[in-house]
């Protein structure tokens, strides 16, 4: 009896020691779990920390609101304060359209005015309201696709104030004294500044000032008219308005115009005896019939190929530019897609 009971305490014990050694097992894996379950939070905590502190860098980093220089109803520059990024845009101005499109934010247009510029017909559709005309906007139309920001041109300078009414409103011109490629870099730098892609206008840009230097060598010296034929005349256009680049930045003489005349809406009129009395190497001719689609218009060739027209040297050495792209000199100056046509047109008549 006293040997089976000295047994079983002995299996007791082995018991009893077994029990323990498994607590402080278990007990050793439950303080390393504890400890890296918390080296884990602490890791958590860390990566949540940093993530919220960079997210609060780069909300800091953003602007709410962006103030640029633009033009009001006066013609006159005036700061504008505008929503950083906005998300909805109308656009009454081709030129805009053409600089919007070019830095990929065209996809914010939720309306705008008509055109028959080929490049931009992607923004003549149904899902984009119509905004009437560069010419006349539709107030209730603009109202109505409720934008963030609006484009105007020139043309809807008396309007400026019943837009301003509905949203912000741009208004961005070529400036023929600073040159029709530095405006288009400064109005494309303004317009990327809404959106904070800046950086892009210079890649934009690239290559037209090379471009320009080549055509400037070429004309070097040569005497030019430049004009538009308009109602079955043809107007003679100075250095002050459309197609000034040919005579500021392409360097061409202009011995069309006195300087002091205003020719920058649709130049002045002349006889083709002005033309045979200026003897131009040179005539650069914008068809402004076709450029608005007037129907039944003549083409600008069978009006400036008369008989007079004809005798002249600029006739003989082939010396007559017809502009190929007229609706993007009379309607989209300033763009930059524009520009690279512009520049392409008188490249293939000069250059090439």
């Amino acid at each position: 009896m006293k040997k089976f009971i000295s047994i079983a305490l002995v299996a007791a014990m082995a018991l009893s020691l077994v029990a323990c050694g498994s607590q402080n097992n278990v007990g050793g894996e439950s303080v390393s779990g504890s400890s890296d379950t918390a080296q884990q939070s602490s890791a958590e905590v860390s990566a949540e920390s940093s993530s919220e502190s960079a997210a609060s860098t780069s909300t800091e980093s953003v602007p709410e609101t962006v103030t640029i220089t633009t033009l009001n109803a006066a013609k006159e520059e005036t700061e504008l304060e505008i929503d950083y990024d906005p998300q909805r845009i109308a656009i009454l101005d081709m030129a805009s359209l053409d600089i919007l499109d070019a830095l990929g934010v065209g996809d914010r247009v939720v309306g705008t005015a008509d055109t028959s510029l080929d490049y931009l017909q992607d923004y003549i559709n149904d899902e984009i309201d119509n905004l009437g005309t560069i010419k006349e906007a539709d107030l209730e139309a603009v109202m109505a696709c409720e934008p963030d920001v609006i484009f105007i041109g020139g043309r809807l300078a008396s309007s400026y104030d019943a837009l301003s009414e509905i949203a912000p409103v741009v208004y961005l011109a070529t400036d023929t004294e600073l040159g029709v490629v530095e405006s288009v870099r400064n109005n494309a730098q303004t317009i990327a500044s809404l959106f904070g892609l800046e950086e892009e206008v210079d890649t934009l840009m690239a290559d037209f000032d090379s471009r320009v230097s080549a055509l400037a060598e070429f004309a070097a010296g040569k005497t030019a008219i430049v004009g538009m034929v308009t109602s079955g005349s043809y107007n003679v256009l100075g250095n002050d308005g459309r197609c000034s680049i040919i005579g500021r930045e392409i360097g061409f003489e202009n011995i069309g115009v006195d300087a002091q005349i205003d020719t920058s809406t649709h130049g002045n009129e002349a006889s083709f005896e002005f033309i045979v009395d200026k003897a131009p190497e040179y005539i650069f001719v914008m068809d402004r019939d076709t450029a608005i689609g007037t129907e039944g218009a003549k083409l600008a060739q069978e009006i400036m190929e008369n008989e007079l027209v004809m005798g002249t040297d600029a006739y003989k050495n082939g010396n007559i530019v017809y502009l190929a792209h007229p609706a993007v000199w009379y309607t989209a100056e300033g763009g930059i897609t524009a520009l690279d046509l512009m520049l392409s047109d008188l490249e293939s008549e000069l250059l090439n």
